[in-house]
């Protein structure tokens, strides 16, 4: 969706990880082979990753062609000067229609999920987003989301844990599918999409902001107010 000297943006689909080991599919392997097609490079392409996305998620995600330009963006999300809004479709209706939900998460012990944990748990890290409603149907509230921090499944665990799962995200209590049913559950996708993605250009340090088209499977997702 972007590129401009050695950054790049592109939109990850969903059921695709963003990093794996060697031999498995992954966003990583894809774009390197990407650009060693395309620049007909026979060593290997050197490509940082600054950031995740969430296996079933989609979205924009920068990414870096050199060392320092990674750095630089790393540092970015460090200080949480990226910013980053989500789409995404919950079941039930969301009250207020515009909030803030501030949990204190911790990432489960072997185990690929988060949970909501006391505040004096010594492996909580507080959890911070804040909420709009762009509109509502019978499958529930599709909302807008900031986030301020980047936990584990943040905004998976902190709507879940407020009785409204993400479409599709059986990990964290859904009822209702979302998007083509794979039989292999690693492939399915849930209703959560990194809409805009905002920063400075690592080595111009000019504002950049991508915003990523949605999936086909969204298109279903018809909302009351006819949106």
């Amino acid at each position: 969706m972007y590129e401009s000297g050695p950054c790049l943006v592109v939109n990850k689909p969903a059921g695709l990880l963003t990093q794996a080991p060697p031999g498995i599919d992954s966003l990583e392997v894809r774009i390197k082979q990407w650009v060693k097609t395309r620049e007909t490079k026979a060593s290997n392409v050197y490509l940082g990753v600054p950031h995740r996305l969430d296996r079933p998620a989609s979205g924009a995600m920068v990414f870096a062609r050199h060392v320092r330009a990674a750095r630089r963006l790393a540092e970015q999300f460090e200080a949480r000067t990226v910013r980053k809004v989500y789409w995404a479709c919950v079941e039930g209706r969301v009250a207020p229609p515009a909030g803030t939900w501030e949990d204190v998460l911790r990432k489960v012990p072997g185990e690929p999920c988060g949970e909501v944990v006391g505040r004096d748990h010594p492996e909580g890290r507080v959890a911070v987003l804040h909420y709009r409603t762009l509109g509502a149907a019978s499958w529930g509230t599709w909302l807008e989301i900031a986030l301020e921090t980047g936990r584990t499944h943040q905004v998976r665990v902190q709507a879940a844990s407020r009785g409204h799962p993400l479409l599709g995200d059986q990990q964290y209590g859904s009822a209702i599918g979302f998007g083509i049913a794979y039989e292999d559950v690693r492939l399915r996708a849930i209703a959560l999409h990194a809409r805009t993605l905002s920063f400075l250009h690592p080595m111009t340090h000019e504002p950049v902001s991508v915003t990523a088209p949605l999936p086909e499977s969204w298109a279903v997702l018809k909302l009351e107010s006819g949106s």
